[in-house]
């Protein structure tokens, strides 16, 4: 059974007045999360708490595929409590968040999202993106309709076509993996990757300890001038020594 250390960082970034993003590290029973709110002040910060506290309060046991179904169903409530949120409370008005999270049961890594917070490992050094994003911009891509050199002057680049709360049908992506020795993973929000470049945030990773890392990357993003929201969390495996959780606040 592998181990992991974790750490995790929220920033309101260099433009926005309310930090819409929520993170949730249990590296106790190794699941971790970053969700990014949608929907404006005291809509979309909601939203995305309302997924960290159903996913904090899962009870996870010894059956892989019993916790995955736990989770799974935790994230379809939190979509209509959401929904219900929004009809009682906000005469309708569309808000959500996106979602991110692996779990790792033994050495096997199950991965959940919707949106495009995004989950990227690296291995052998070299950073690789394991979430494919859903959002118009992606979609643009897929269809060759839209060329990598034109992302910067695509003007929908911030529309995404999946959120928790967003429609009544939730449609989840997610998948297993074999988690391996040397692995390290990055969730983060778009405001981490729109600030940061993925090849300095490979070259980032690969520079030292992962409180050396996340002090880099938030270092990074408010140097370029973030403009939105900042979250992410780093976890490498710590083959088998003690579980640490480190948060970098504000």
């Amino acid at each position: 059974m592998y181990a992991f250390s974790a750490t995790e960082m929220t920033h309101v970034g260099t433009v926005r007045e309310v930090n819409e993003d929520a993170v949730l590290s249990r590296s106790a029973t190794q699941l971790w999360v970053v969700a990014d709110g949608m929907g404006g002040y005291e809509a979309g910060d909601v939203a995305s708490n309302m997924l960290v506290e159903a996913l904090k309060n899962v009870e996870l046991n010894n059956s892989l595929a019993s916790n995955i179904d736990e989770l799974e169903t935790a994230v379809i409530n939190v979509n209509q409590k959401i929904i219900e949120y929004s009809n009682t409370v906000l005469d309708g008005r569309v808000f959500g968040s996106t979602v991110v999270l692996i779990y790792v049961y033994e050495d096997i890594g199950f991965v959940l999202w919707a949106g495009d917070s995004r989950l990227y490992r690296l291995k052998n050094r070299k950073l690789i993106r394991l979430t494919h994003d859903h959002s118009q911009l992606q979609e643009m891509l897929d269809s060759n309709l839209l060329m990598e050199h034109e992302i910067d002057d695509y003007p929908d680049s911030n529309i995404i076509t999946r959120a928790v709360g967003a429609e009544e049908k939730l449609r989840l992506d997610f998948f297993t993996f074999k988690i391996e020795e040397d692995d390290k993973f990055l969730l983060c929000s778009d405001g981490l990757y729109n600030a940061v470049a993925d090849e300095v945030i490979e070259s980032l990773l690969n520079s030292g300890s992962i409180n050396l890392n996340s002090k880099q990357l938030i270092d990074t993003a408010l140097e370029n001038g973030a403009n939105d929201n900042i979250s992410f969390i780093v976890i490498q495996n710590n083959d088998g020594q003690t579980i640490t959780n480190v948060k970098y606040k504000d």
